[in-house]
């Protein structure tokens, strides 16, 4: 077994890899390779937390210009994340991984969130789903993940998109889009680049939380991300 780099791993996904070519609802067969990318990386010794998107279902900015307050909508997108997580949960268990999901909202159909217990599964080997995004509205679930991945004390939030890293423009609408291999908080912030919100930015900077921006679809990247290979952007 390789030495990792990373340890214990915040996995951060949008709830569209769980949807069908439209992006939208559940496509099991997404979910299955979402299962078995967890599997790859826990059969190199990372410990491994989640913590989903709930787009295929409700996001804020899709329905912005509706009559839904935004505190409301925002709920809304809060409880369509442990939708997602619960669909992850049960295909992690059906495939003989022990999950646990904890969450900010919806505590009478999961298990309330608690750093403590959280640590305590993932030293145990268990994947631990972060649904619910922060619990509270106005942050969005990158602001999430880095928050819980602070609570649990991860080593690196590992944030798995549609394309192999940060660019200074979109790559899928530029062929001469720069990517960049290494970027500091403050260049991310400075150039306003768009990977994560800016809470999100400043939280992982302020407690020294690396970030890597990877390929979720590339065969075999999400493990050399944390095995240190060079793989997506890094920002530290």
């Amino acid at each position: 077994m390789s030495k990792l780099k990373y340890k214990r791993v915040m996995l951060k996904i949008s709830g569209e890899v769980l949807s069908d070519k439209s992006g939208q609802g559940i496509d099991f067969g997404a979910v299955d390779e979402l299962i078995a990318k967890v599997k790859d990386l826990q059969a190199v010794g990372c410990e491994v937390a989640i913590l989903n998107g709930g787009g295929n279902f409700w996001r804020y900015r899709d329905n912005a210009k509706s009559y839904i307050e935004r505190q409301d909508s925002d709920t809304i997108g809060m409880l369509s994340t442990v939708m997602n997580g619960m669909v992850i949960y049960n295909a992690l268990k059906k495939s003989g991984v022990v999950p646990r999901i904890m969450s900010g909202v919806a505590y009478d159909v999961v298990e309330r969130f608690d750093s403590k217990f959280a640590r305590g599964h993932l030293r145990k080997g268990r994947v631990v789903i972060c649904a619910g995004g922060t619990g509270r509205p106005f942050f969005t679930t990158d602001t999430a993940a880095a928050l819980r991945a602070l609570q649990l004390d991860c080593d690196l939030l590992l944030k798995a998109t549609k394309v192999d890293g940060v660019f200074d423009k979109d790559p899928k609408r530029s062929k001469n889009a720069k990517k960049f291999d290494n970027l500091t908080f403050l260049e991310v912030l400075e150039k306003d680049l768009g990977v994560m919100d800016l809470t999100a930015v400043s939280l992982c900077k302020d407690n020294n939380l690396p970030v890597i921006v990877t390929d979720y679809w590339k065969k075999g990247a999400l493990v050399d991300a944390v095995k240190g290979k060079k793989v997506g952007t890094l920002i530290s």
